[in-house]
């Protein structure tokens, strides 16, 4: 699951409060080992989720980046690439 877990930081658009929400999510996932709490943990789930949201909001809006912003759409092409590159294009088979 962390390998969906994609770098917020020095980028244009500027990343959201919604991605460090799925970034948190997707960690707390990992770190819990559960995509869906049980209703008895379901509470703790969602307060870690807020609390490394919160975090990543804040360590994000302290960095200080030297190097200009990356274009996510840019980037987003380059992984596809990378990826057919590695995979092939699975999506024509």
């Amino acid at each position: 699951m962390c390998r969906n877990i994609r770098p917020l930081h020095n980028y244009e658009p500027a990343s959201t409060e919604q991605d460090a929400h799925d970034a948190a999510l997707q960690y707390v996932r990992k770190v819990s080992g559960m995509t869906k709490p049980a209703r008895v943990n379901e509470e703790a789930f969602l307060r870690a989720v807020e609390a490394v949201a919160e975090a990543t909001s804040r360590l994000l809006g302290e960095l200080v980046a030297t190097a200009p912003p990356r274009d996510r759409a840019r980037e987003i092409e380059r992984a596809r690439e990378r990826s057919i590159a590695r995979f092939g294009d699975r999506a024509t088979a």
